[in-house]
């Protein structure tokens, strides 16, 4: 795209150079040769006034006295009306530009220069308006190259953002561009990224409840069935065995459809590194803490890897700051240490402000509940996406409000294979 911009808009520039340029120098060159034939024009009419003046009183011709009118380097021819031929000047070599007037009666003047300097002022001007165009040509690539840069900049902003809602990444992005086609696009994305969160969470929120209630509805028919399968009627114990077994094939058949299930929504779950991750995060938020009188601190423990898919946990991490900052207060602390039990890792968001009011904090991933006229959306999102990757959101301290982000380690053929890529790649 940058390239299309800077070739279109030096093509541009260049006829229009062109255009301009060639037109323009073949005029200068005109002009030049215009304006000297007129000055030996004026020249040749002044020195016949004089000589006719001389003349009409009697006089004899004198070139010496219109010597001031022969330009240098030229060469004055008189014809007198006697026939008398009067010289002043050298006979100029090569190429001349002359101009011819008669005297009273039947004389004449003729008034040569040399054309070669001429022809030199007519190259001159030539060159200097074909470099006033180059000029501008180079002029207009440097402009083309800013402007190109411009354009091309939030075009490829736009689909960065476009691919990070591909990946479930639906943060609202705040960048704007000041074109208003461009602007129309970002709004568009933001628009679309906070209608596939919305879809995203009921659609979660529906396959856990279908499970729920069919995982209860199966285990109550299976209560049911247990003491029967005893009962002292053969035919009804039989009975009551064989629908026991088709419960319990039904319990592992949806077992596995929501291990399955989970898997999709897992699939692009892998080992990340949390320090590269959170500090990337953090350069991002740090400008937006700083520009409200904020600090936003970074603690991370060494060598953390978590299963995680990393837009999901920007997108959890962005919704807890982006919480700290509209509801909290004071420095804001990022945090990441090993967790209290074996395989979990623990990430902490915490503010210096005045908590949660205890009325809201059962209530705080509830959708929909706010205790400050938001949306109530972000949080119960950064759940869902949490528990989508096998961990879990908790809001582990009400005063000052601290958030918990409990993260699975990775298995270890997981580790295996992140070992095995960076010993390929460039070691960290």
């Amino acid at each position: 795209m940058h390239r299309r911009i800077l070739l279109a808009i030096l093509l541009a520039v260049a006829v229009t150079g062109a255009a301009l340029g060639i037109p323009l120098g073949i005029t200068a060159s005109l002009l030049v040769n215009s304006m000297a034939s007129e000055d030996l024009k004026t020249r040749a009419q002044r020195i016949v006034k004089q000589l006719d003046k001389d003349i009409a009183e009697g006089e004899s011709i004198d070139t010496e006295r219109v010597g001031l009118a022969v330009p240098a380097g030229g060469y004055l021819v008189v014809h007198g009306p006697k026939g008398q031929v009067y010289r002043e000047g050298t006979k100029p070599k090569g190429g001349t530009l002359s101009e011819e007037s008669n005297l009273a009666g039947t004389g004449t003047v003729k008034l040569s220069v040399p054309a070669e300097p001429v022809r030199s002022r007519q190259t001159q001007v030539t060159v200097a308006v074909l470099l006033l165009a180059v000029l501008s040509v180079g002029t207009g690539m440097v402009v083309a190259t800013v402007t190109a840069r411009r354009l091309a900049r939030p075009l490829r902003d736009i689909s960065i953002r476009a691919a990070r809602l591909g990946a479930g990444d639906f943060r609202p992005d705040i960048s704007r561009y000041n074109m208003r086609e461009l602007d129309m696009v970002a709004d568009a994305l933001d628009t679309s990224a906070d209608a596939l969160s919305t879809l995203v969470r009921r659609e979660r929120q529906f396959v856990g409840d279908v499970s729920h209630q069919l995982r209860s509805r199966l285990t109550a028919i299976q209560l049911r069935l247990d003491p029967l399968t005893t009962h002292t009627d053969p035919e009804v114990a039989e009975d009551s065995v064989a629908a026991q077994e088709q419960a319990d094939q039904l319990a592992a058949v949806l077992d596995e459809l929501l291990a399955a299930a989970r898997a999709a929504r897992e699939a692009g779950a892998e080992p990340v590194d949390l320090s590269a991750v959170l500090k990337t995060i953090a350069i991002e938020w740090r400008q937006i803490f700083s520009s409200e009188g904020r600090t936003l601190r970074l603690r991370i423990g060494k060598g953390l890897i978590a299963r995680v898919t990393p837009a999901r946990l920007r997108e959890v991490v962005g919704v807890l700051l982006d919480n700290a900052r509209k509801h909290g207060a004071g420095t804001v602390t990022m945090a990441a240490r090993s967790g209290d039990t074996d395989g979990t890792v623990v990430v902490t968001v915490a503010d210096h402000g005045q908590g949660v009011p205890d009325a809201l904090a059962p209530h705080i991933f509830d959708r929909g509940v706010s205790g400050a006229g938001s949306t109530g959306v972000g949080l119960a999102l950064a759940r869902a996406l949490v528990e989508a990757d096998g961990g879990r959101l908790e809001l582990s301290v009400q005063r000052p409000a601290t958030f918990s982000v409990f993260l699975l380690v990775p298995r270890s053929t997981d580790l295996s294979t992140v070992k095995l890529t960076r010993t390929a790649g460039s070691p960290r």
